[in-house]
């Protein structure tokens, strides 16, 4: 694997040629106020107030039926006590990044929101009953792995074009498709975006090699086996996405599913049952 410090000076260049949007002022604030030895929730609810859309849709998620809550919050400083920093700091990530993509609605940008929150919560469930990574890590995982298709395609006029003729290719994996064309892929871009938003680095490193199933194989030793699982999660989550909508595979799942279901120890069987429990929710 190419040393960090060599993906991490790419990743600079990445985000100065490709204008990737900043790392938000609330998130970088709500993070400096993470790492202090004993971080003030009254300070931290208040920051994240001041900004009245993403207070607002932080408690709609909240109290939405994906974290089950019994006692609903009412306000961003109950959200943190009932939740925690980490999960409350993984969700604003993933809600700042819905504000950062809003504008420029279009086929390849529906088709990024409807899969990376469905495949985000998939993933969820998945890290709970497999383990080796926290449920909010595969959430925030889910939403950013594919964070560079949007910005290849505000990048280059036609990746649209190049996306849609990549969907069928069986053969390759996009990113595949995408070095050919552009010298350049969504999954570098996604890492380069989670690096300059402080994401910790076996996220990131699993944003980077998501398509990359090798890495997966029994021994390879190059990731972190937190990044190695959530390359298979995410991978086992699409595809569960992916079979419950359309009834067919997800494109890598051919050469990949097996190697993914043995990194999380899950069994066909097991799978199976995962899978009639996305049918029924």
């Amino acid at each position: 694997m190419e040393h960090l410090a060599t993906l991490d000076k790419q990743a600079e260049q990445i985000v100065k040629d490709i204008g990737i949007p900043p790392c938000p002022t609330t998130l970088t604030q709500l993070l400096r106020r993470m790492r202090d030895e004993e971080p003030d929730y009254a300070k931290i609810g208040a920051l994240i107030a001041r900004d009245v859309g993403l207070a607002a849709a932080m408690l709609k998620t909240v109290n939405s039926a994906f974290y089950g809550l019994h006692t609903k919050a009412a306000s961003v400083s109950q959200a943190l006590a009932m939740l925690g920093l980490r999960t409350v700091s993984n969700l604003v990530t993933g809600l700042l990044l819905r504000q950062v993509f809003t504008v420029g609605a279009s086929a390849i940008m529906e088709n990024f929101w409807e899969s990376s929150s469905n495949v985000a919560a998939i993933s969820a469930q998945l890290a709970v009953q497999v383990g080796g990574v926290g449920r909010d890590e595969a959430y925030t995982l889910g939403l950013f792995r594919d964070c560079g298709i949007p910005l290849m395609a505000s990048k280059f006029r036609n990746y649209g074009k190049v996306y849609s003729s990549a969907l069928p290719d069986l053969g390759r994996p996009l990113t595949a498709i995408e070095d050919k064309q552009y010298s350049l892929n969504h999954a570098r871009i996604g890492y380069a975006l989670a690096r300059s938003w402080l994401l910790h680095d076996d996220l990131c490193l699993a944003i980077l090699w998501h398509h990359d199933h090798a890495k997966l194989k029994p021994g390879d030793g190059t990731l972190p086996q937190s990044s190695r699982v959530m390359i298979a999660i995410g991978l086992v989550a699409e595809q569960i996405y992916v079979q419950s909508t359309t009834g067919a595979p997800c494109i890598e799942w051919n050469c990949a599913g097996a190697l993914a279901l043995a990194t999380l120890n899950i069994s066909q069987f097991q799978y199976d049952a995962l899978l009639e429990r996305v049918h029924a929710a």
